[in-house]
């Protein structure tokens, strides 16, 4: 029997009470979701569990509320309206730990939606962008539903997938959703600068999305031998593999190889990583470990936080109660900087939100999840310089993390400081 078919006769594999992993980030199976929602009244209680998708994520809309419920590993802003701690909730774990989840049943698949590359003549498609998590999800599910599009990049590692795997397949072409971040601003550009001098040439660097990594490596192009072991990389990194900066020589895992589980950017990014030897993406497990992480020399990760409070703990994952975006590999580069040979693992934000909310604070707001403890914390970059807390004392801390406050801030700091310690 082909395995061909429509993506209505795919979804109609689904059925009530299933749990069924999508495909996140710029692979999301838009196509199939699509013909997911067709199914919804004949569908109960199926629960769909992944990263962060693209598109409008319509299944966590109030109509399909008897249809479908989300258990999200990532809460992406096409869910942030949507999470009622109910229905559509967050399932918080450190990435490096999601696939493990799987695998070993404690939360079961018994479908997998995917998109891949054609297959090749081998009869291999790619998991392509996207390897990350879903490399388990298809290893483990009960059934894998595949979207195959012309579009996607194959990309060299171990997301390699046999048509074999594959239980149905639909054809659908479409170009991947592209991300590109708002041009850094003159603080983000600040805190590039500041990044720049504490990353030393022949580092590994793991970086993420955004402003404010993009301004760090655009502040990199004079460096020189510098590798990537990352969870994700987007566009901003591509100077400096142009450029000769990183070149992935002094890495002691996969040298020459830029590695990571998944990329989010732009057509000329997909366009890179499409059959480049250079490039490979794992298993998010493997990628993420931090014994393999810190087999690499000067591995320096460079994350951010929504706050920081005046003893080093760091929320990166909610405003106060309210989750926003997830645990992530924080945790799991943190400590595989924290342990690779002349590592630094550093937290960079501004000292206040675009509102003019401040993020160094006396204590952080109720509910507010610690991603990062004090206990690990070491560097901390703002506009206004960069501190190490590794070895200080609270009151050592205090006095560091006010130093690099907004400078409106850090009168009012001072006072609760000193009150809190009565």
């Amino acid at each position: 029997m082909s395995k061909l078919c429509t993506a209505d006769e795919a979804v109609n594999h689904i059925n009530s009470n299933q749990r069924v992993f999508v495909h996140g980030g710029a692979a999301t199976p838009l196509a199939l979701i699509q013909a997911l929602l067709g199914e919804a009244s004949r569908l109960r209680n199926v629960e769909l569990i992944h990263l962060h998708t693209s598109g409008d994520a319509e299944y966590a809309r109030p109509e399909y509320e008897r249809s479908f419920r989300v258990a999200n590993l990532f809460v992406g802003d096409n869910m942030r309206r949507q999470l009622d701690g109910d229905r559509i909730d967050y399932l918080p774990c450190f990435l490096s730990e999601i696939p493990a989840l799987f695998r070993s049943g404690r939360r079961a698949l018994d479908i997998a939606l995917v998109q891949v590359s054609p297959p090749d003549k081998r009869g291999y498609c790619s998991l392509g962008v996207s390897v990350d998590v879903a490399r388990a999800a298809v290893d483990s599910a009960k059934v894998v539903i595949a979207q195959v599009n012309a579009h996607m990049p194959r990309v060299h590692g171990d997301g390699f997938v046999h048509i074999d795997e594959l239980d149905w397949l639909i054809e659908h072409d479409e170009p991947l959703p592209e991300s590109s971040p708002a041009p850094p601003t003159e603080e983000e550009k600040a805190i590039g600068h500041h990044a720049a001098q504490l990353i030393e040439d022949g580092a590994t660097l793991q970086m993420g999305i955004g402003a404010v990594p993009d301004a760090v490596l655009a502040a990199l192009k004079s460096h020189r031998h510098l590798g990537v072991h990352t969870e994700m990389w987007s566009d901003g990194l591509l100077p400096l593999l142009e450029c000769g900066a990183v070149d992935n020589s002094l890495k002691k895992v996969h040298p020459g190889r830029t590695i990571s589980g998944f990329v989010v950017g732009t057509r000329r990014l997909y366009d890179f990583i499409d059959d480049n030897p250079s490039v490979a993406q794992y298993d998010i497990g493997y990628v993420n470990r931090v014994n393999v992480i810190n087999r690499n020399p000067k591995v320096t990760a460079i994350n951010s936080a929504i706050e920081i409070d005046l003893t080093g703990q760091v929320c990166a994952d909610s405003i106060g109660h309210r989750v926003i975006s997830g645990v992530g590999g924080q945790m799991d580069f943190i400590r595989g900087a924290m342990t690779s040979e002349g590592g630094k693992p550093i937290i960079a934000l501004t000292s206040r939100t675009a509102k003019g909310i401040p993020r160094i604070v006396p204590t952080l707001r109720a509910g507010a999840g610690v991603v990062t403890t004090r206990a690990h914390v070491q560097f901390i970059i703002t506009e206004n310089g960069a501190v190490d807390l590794y070895g200080k004392t609270l009151n050592e801390r205090a006095q560091l993390l006010i130093s690099i406050a907004h400078p409106n801030d850090q009168e009012a700091l001072e006072k609760a400081w000193y009150e809190a310690r009565g």
